[in-house]
């Protein structure tokens, strides 16, 4: 399979801060790739070197065969680029903003239409109202559209659905699921450890690095400790006693419970959601519950970043 991005040991500080830290990695075409990491990690400056708009400091990218220093000019014609701010114009309508880009390329809406189309059936019933009248996910879709209009050979989504609601986060997978089948290349940066799940590939960052690049089956099965949920009442409570436990490795709220990960690795997990249970009891805690789990992404993050507590990740 051809490698629609390849980056070798890239490199990027801003004065004493790191920004990629000797990054290497290769994407396939048709693939939907997916950077899975918390705000601060490295993936803006990864997605605006990809997309020709920071220069490395050292190291190289080549994006659909073409350096992104050496040939930006021409490789910026075949990019779709959505960046993680807003950046279409608010005093526009839908249908000015989408004629515009697509000027901007030299092509218009009608030629394009069938490229669209998925998208532009949702926007259509809106195209004269203004972008500033339009919610968080029609947003989102039009910045995709505007992104799309020109047939770009890949596209680069940089946390495509931060401060989204849910239906529209899941409508929006759904679009890229659609253009995926299709044949386009899809590179994609989120902060949310849910969406993992929709790429082929995933690569976790943080501080800069790549802590582990696989499918995202692969990267759950990494976490080879007894991994247990725990309802409780008082849940506050409950985490700061269930990080007395001699054997805890980590301890982080998950939802409407916390994911409790033992440091024996040969603990039965029926046994430590047992011993829990009792922990929390035997300090007023009745009533709580313990289930064994299969890890799950985020866990694998965590156990990956090496942080006893997972406050920092949880955070």
């Amino acid at each position: 399979m051809t490698s629609a991005v390849v980056a070798e040991h890239l490199v990027k500080r801003y004065e004493s801060v790191v920004g990629l830290d000797d990054v290497s990695f290769e994407i396939d075409s048709s693939e939907l790739f997916g950077f899975i990491g918390p705000d601060g990690g490295g993936k803006t400056t990864l997605f605006r070197i990809l997309s020709t708009l920071l220069v490395p400091d050292s190291g190289t990218a080549r994006v659909l065969g073409q350096d992104v220093v050496r040939e930006m000019w021409a490789l910026r014609r075949v990019i779709g680029y959505m960046p993680g701010r807003f950046a279409l114009y608010p005093d526009l309508s839908v249908e000015e903003n989408l004629r515009f880009f697509a000027s901007v390329f030299g092509t218009t809406v009608e030629a394009q239409h069938e490229q669209i189309a998925p998208i532009y059936e949702q926007l259509a019933p809106f195209r004269a109202r203004r972008v500033s009248a339009l919610s968080g996910g029609m947003k989102q879709k039009l910045a995709l559209c505007c992104a799309l209009v020109h047939r770009p050979e890949i596209l680069l989504l940089d946390e495509p659905t931060t401060g989204v609601d849910a239906v529209s986060r899941r409508e929006f997978w759904d679009l890229l699921d659609t253009l995926r089948a299709g044949g386009l290349t899809i590179v994609v940066s989120t902060p949310y450890m849910d969406e993992a799940g929709r790429c082929d590939r995933v690569a976790l960052v943080q501080h800069g690095r790549l802590l582990a690049i696989d499918t995202p089956a692969a990267v759950a099965r990494t976490v080879e400790r007894a991994v247990v949920a725990v309802a409780a009442t008082d849940r506050y409570r409950a985490l700061q006693l269930l990080r007395t436990m001699p054997n805890a490795y980590s301890v982080y709220p998950f939802g409407d419970t916390l994911h409790y990960t033992d440091a024996r690795a040969d603990a039965r997990p029926e046994d430590v959601a047992r011993d829990l249970v009792a922990h929390l009891a035997s300090h007023g805690l009745g009533g709580a519950t313990a289930r064994p789990i299969a890890p799950t992404i985020e866990d694998a993050f965590i156990a990956l970043m090496g942080s006893p507590d997972g406050e920092e990740a949880a955070a």
